[in-house]
């Protein structure tokens, strides 16, 4: 059986998103061919990664804050401390998260991911946005479907291309959550750095990894149907509810936090 075709086994052959950013963040669980495309992105990209991360721990933890206290994190990519687990768990640590990713090596580290606070506790699944029907099954037997849950895909769709129907597949996770439950997304865009698009594009091309920026317009219909809270649907260093501001820097992403106010759960 070829890397290729095992999902357990790691392919060094193509670089990999998750592996991508773990070096953008300044990780070292990447290979060189990771290495390789992520030295052809721009040097904002670096900045850009880490501006989304911040606002993922500034939002998982007003989600917290909000009384969640479970949490469906798909993309989660490689363990960098803090971990969403640990953001939401320093607030209400009797949280549970579930994390699911479709990359070898993340699964390598799940033991970390796991390392829950004891009253609280974290699963995790291999498996890919693509099949929703799988993380909703797993996430079924971890997670209470009858109280609030946070869906996380953070830094995700935009590696999900048109013909595979991203916001079906984003509809299908958001329709399965109950009532009074949030989505926290962040997705890639070219907005604010134009002149950035064409270069960031070829780098992940020759790279073989499919990419697709979309505008904020574009972005906007991740959201249909909730209920967007305050700020709405803004860059990534524009979001923040407690606290300090973040300094207003270009960003290479739109994010935002919404309420799902009803379920069409069957």
């Amino acid at each position: 059986m070829t890397a290729a075709s095992d999902p357990h086994v790691i392919d060094t052959s193509k670089p990999h998103p998750a592996r991508v950013y773990d070096w953008l963040l300044g990780g070292k669980d990447n290979y060189l061919v990771d290495q390789e495309l992520a030295q052809k992105l721009p040097p904002q990209a670096r900045e850009n990664a880490r501006r989304n991360r911040a606002f993922m721990h500034r939002a998982a933890a007003w989600l917290a804050g909000q009384g969640i206290d479970q949490f469906l994190d798909i993309g989660t990519g490689i363990p960098t401390e803090p971990n969403l687990h640990q953001i939401v768990q320093a607030i209400t640590p009797a949280t549970r998260v579930a994390y699911a990713d479709n990359d070898p090596i993340v699964l390598r580290h799940a033991e970390a991911l796991l390392a829950s606070a004891p009253e609280g506790a974290t699963t995790y699944i291999q498996a890919d946005v693509r099949e929703p029907g799988a993380i909703l099954e797993h996430a079924r037997g971890f997670l209470d479907f009858d109280r609030p849950v946070a869906l996380s895909l953070i830094a995700l769709m935009h590696f999900i291309m048109d013909d595979e129907d991203p916001y079906g597949l984003a509809r299908a996770l958001i329709d399965a959550l109950p009532s009074g439950s949030y989505l926290m997304f962040s997705h890639g865009t070219a907005d604010e750095h134009p002149q950035l698009e064409q270069s960031v594009s070829t780098a992940y091309k020759e790279g073989r990894v499919p990419l697709r920026m979309r505008t904020r317009a574009e972005v906007a219909l991740f959201f249909d149907g909730l209920e967007l809270v305050e700020p709405g649907l803004v860059t990534a260093t524009e979001w923040f509810k407690d606290g300090p501001a973040p300094r207003r820097e270009l960003s290479g992403f739109h994010v935002g936090v919404a309420r799902v106010p009803g379920s069409s759960r069957g």
